[in-house]
């Protein structure tokens, strides 16, 4: 990812092995991005000692080998399983094609399923689905208009697609054991439903503008982290009629633990890390919108101060509040914080006469007050 993102340096010279996605009205960048020679291989001998060894497939950008692919047929009584098999058996990890880093993704396919690895390690490869779902299971939904896994290649595998997941989501990433301090490089590729929901949300807001609001549902295991980081420093660079969007996106988190691993995950995802900023007392809101802080991840035991910090001076700026695990409340504090419209003379005090606030109150009340809004949390998150 490193080098198709920066290119490759030699003493004074310098190498750009990939041109990225040009941005609007620019020919030059535009007439670059289409000289990348996207290339497929089929039958690729990719070993050196056992040269009759060969994978179903390959896909190369201008040279690079970016994913491989073995492909099953259910007709012949094969299925991804015997794909995944086929990975973990037969494909030798020390080979320099598979070692770690090589690659972005290893894709096993059949016509029903998809499934992929970002690290293979024998018959420890761990493979992961990469399923739209269907009948909110597993699995991949009928396709009457062909297979049932097309998707991979119309959707996710063509050229603008594929650029989009290199430039902003596939990363190896740097991740702590917090009890031993040992340090691990990991490989990380979106999942279907992350690539989905993410793009979904861009598209929206570069389309409708500021002022929506949306509740995105997700299970444990989903990769959340990862979908909020991604969304994060993607909001940063959106435009809207030729504008950016947004002045500043602030994240918040309602565990501390979980605050800290967001924030980490975000400073290595973000192009650049120094546009992030940890905002660990309440004052360092406002000292980081000053700063021109793009990216600002914060608890939601200060949330309630976050409208009062933003304050009069930056009335005019846009904002993008990504709250994390936004639990629906209907309890008589919540929907009384609900009904009150934020007053700019009067500033919220983070209490009210029911009884005790809870988290998710902390995080209701200041949303209700400022969208102005009276309902249930799922119409305005």
């Amino acid at each position: 990812m490193d080098v198709l993102r920066t290119g490759i340096n030699h003493g004074p010279a310098h190498v750009d092995l990939f041109y990225g996605t040009p941005t609007p009205g620019n020919l030059k960048a535009a007439e670059r991005f289409g000289a990348n020679i996207f290339g497929v291989t089929r039958q690729l001998r990719y070993s050196r000692g056992e040269t009759a060894l060969s994978l179903d497939m390959a896909i190369f950008i201008n040279g690079l080998p970016i994913a491989t692919f073995e492909l099953k047929n259910r007709l012949t009584k094969q299925t991804v399983l015997d794909a995944v098999e086929q990975y973990q058996r037969d494909r030798d990890p020390k080979e320099l094609l598979f070692q770690f880093g090589r690659c972005a993704i290893h894709f096993a396919v059949d016509d029903q399923e998809v499934r992929f690895c970002t690290h293979l390690k024998g018959k420890g490869s761990w493979f992961l689905p990469f399923n739209k779902g269907y009948n909110d299971g597993a699995g991949n939904p009928p396709n009457p208009a062909g297979l049932a896994t097309d998707y991979l290649w119309k959707e996710i595998l063509s050229k603008d697609g594929l650029t989009d997941i290199l430039e902003n989501y596939a990363q190896i990433v740097e991740e702590k054991d917090e009890k031993t301090s040992r340090k691990t490089l990991k490989q990380v590729f979106p999942r279907y439903h992350q690539l989905t929901v993410v793009r979904r949300l861009l598209a929206s807001a570069k389309e409708t503008g500021v002022g929506k609001r949306y509740l995105i549902e997700h299970s444990a295991g989903s990769g959340k982290s990862n979908s909020i980081a991604w969304l994060a420093h993607q909001l940063v660079g959106l435009e809207h009629n030729s504008k950016a969007l947004f002045d500043s996106v602030i994240v918040v988190t309602d565990r501390r633990v979980l605050d800290k691993q967001i924030k980490d995950t975000i400073k290595q995802f973000a192009q650049v890390s120094a546009t992030v900023g940890h905002a660990e007392r309440s004052g360092d809101l406002r000292q980081f919108i000053k700063a021109g802080k793009k990216v600002i991840i914060t608890t939601v035991q200060k949330f309630p101060f976050i409208l009062n910090e933003i304050g009069d001076e930056h009335r005019q700026s846009k904002f993008a509040i990504i709250i994390d695990e936004a639990h629906s409340s209907q309890g008589g504090k919540t929907t009384a914080a609900m009904n009150r419209v934020l007053e700019a003379s009067v500033p919220y005090n983070g209490s009210d006469e029911e009884g005790e606030e809870t988290v998710e109150d902390k995080m209701n009340n200041p949303i209700a007050a400022s969208c102005g809004v009276s309902g249930s949390v799922k119409e305005f998150v």
